[in-house]
């Protein structure tokens, strides 16, 4: 008998092991949601025209405002060079009215045209103290109860801001920061202002 050779053993098949375990997926709800950031040409176009009527409305809220201060100064202008017969009273306080447009610079500028009438009319150092000091009068009352009573009625600015602006922005820009405080805090008052919602807006959301 020949010698028997034995077979080579056959391999076992590898116990497959057990699949790892998936962790289990965030329900729906608790997924962040993404805003959609993508608008068309026409809500963009609507929401520029929104603001820019709104900018348009402050900015005439603020010439208006802007006049009554000019016809309130022109009237206390009026009282007092009646009160001190100083020729041309009522140009000169028509004059003054219109220089309220022109921060700081204004008030001299209006003070010139009486002095001059005095000067050129009956000479009278009492005259003229008695204009300098109808117009350090008349200052007070419009720079302190005149603008920011009126900037707040008729813009909604509170009377600290309108206060404060014009020297901040005095100081940071010269001249133009003064001359553009008062529309500027207009304008951003407007803006601050909680406004109803558009039909754009709920489309949005």
């Amino acid at each position: 008998m020949g010698n028997l050779v034995p077979d080579d053993p056959v391999p076992e098949d590898p116990i497959p092991e057990d699949p790892p375990a998936l962790e289990p997926a965030a329900p729906p709800s608790t997924l962040p949601q993404i805003p959609a950031l993508r608008q068309t040409p026409g809500q963009l176009a609507s929401r520029s025209s929104v603001h820019l009527r709104t900018a348009g409305s402050a900015l005439v809220n603020w010439w208006r405002a802007v006049t009554i201060q000019g016809l309130c100064v022109a009237v206390l202008w009026l009282i007092g060079l009646l009160l001190l017969h100083v020729p041309l009273a009522p140009v000169w306080a028509l004059v003054a009215g219109l220089m309220t447009l022109v921060p700081n610079f204004g008030g001299v500028i209006a003070l010139l045209g009486p002095a001059f009438s005095i000067l050129v009319s009956q000479p009278s150092m009492y005259r003229l103290c008695f204009l300098l000091g109808l117009y350090a009068v008349i200052v007070v009352i419009d720079q302190l109860m005149l603008q920011p009573m009126i900037m707040k009625r008729v813009t909604r600015v509170p009377i600290w801001a309108s206060i404060l602006a014009p020297i901040v922005l005095g100081i940071v820009i010269p001249f133009w920061g003064i001359l553009l405080a008062p529309p500027l805090l207009a304008v951003v008052y407007a803006f601050r202002r909680p406004r109803p919602v558009s039909r754009i807006s709920r489309q949005d959301s």
